[in-house]
């Protein structure tokens, strides 16, 4: 007798669902790479901006203090405060490890940015061939997210909730994607 090749073959449906689970798996990651990635690129920017006021106040504030007009106009003590102001910048910057913190939220923001796009492309490519590859594929990407994860670096809770809104906003959707809609 002739098989009927109507029937669904048990291990295709099982290739099926793996195929599926891998591509919805795959989908998670990738908009939670989104949203890692846009919150630490919006704190990195709020950084990046105390960075450059605490490099401007101590010389804006240094430069008043010496300047001669305004001595011989206020008072000493005002002029000690804003010697005394200028002087702390630097030390406070420093405490808090503005360089470092720039440098290390730039390198995470980068690497879950570049997760996003390798499991946009396993859920959209890589998934729709050989199953096997694909979970390794996805198995590999889990890796490289586990180390990245592995860092310290918390963003504040404003970052996340600004980053929320934008991509709620609709600023992180390609046109290519709403085609054929």
């Amino acid at each position: 007798m002739a098989k009927d090749f109507r029937e669904t073959d048990s291990g295709a449906c099982d290739l099926k669902t793996r195929r599926s689970a891998i591509i919805d798996e795959c989908r998670r990651q990738e908009e939670s790479c989104l949203y890692t990635s846009t919150t630490l690129f919006i704190w990195l920017s709020r950084v990046r901006l105390h960075r450059r006021i605490f490099v401007i106040a101590p010389v804006v504030l240094g430069g008043l203090a010496g300047f001669s007009l305004l001595q011989e106009s206020l008072p000493h003590w005002f002029i000690a405060v804003l010697a005394f102001l200028a002087s702390l910048f630097p030390a406070m910057a420093d405490a808090l490890k503005f360089e470092t913190s720039v440098d290390e939220i730039a390198r995470l923001g980068a690497e879950f940015k570049a997760l996003q796009d390798r499991f946009r492309r396993c859920a959209t490519i890589t998934a729709l061939g050989d199953v096997d590859v694909a979970d390794e594929t996805l198995s590999e990407l889990m890796e490289r997210l586990d180390i990245a994860r592995g860092s310290s670096t918390t963003p504040p809770e404003w970052a996340f909730v600004a980053a929320k809104k934008k991509i709620d906003d609709g600023h992180y959707s390609f046109g290519v994607d709403s085609r054929g809609e």
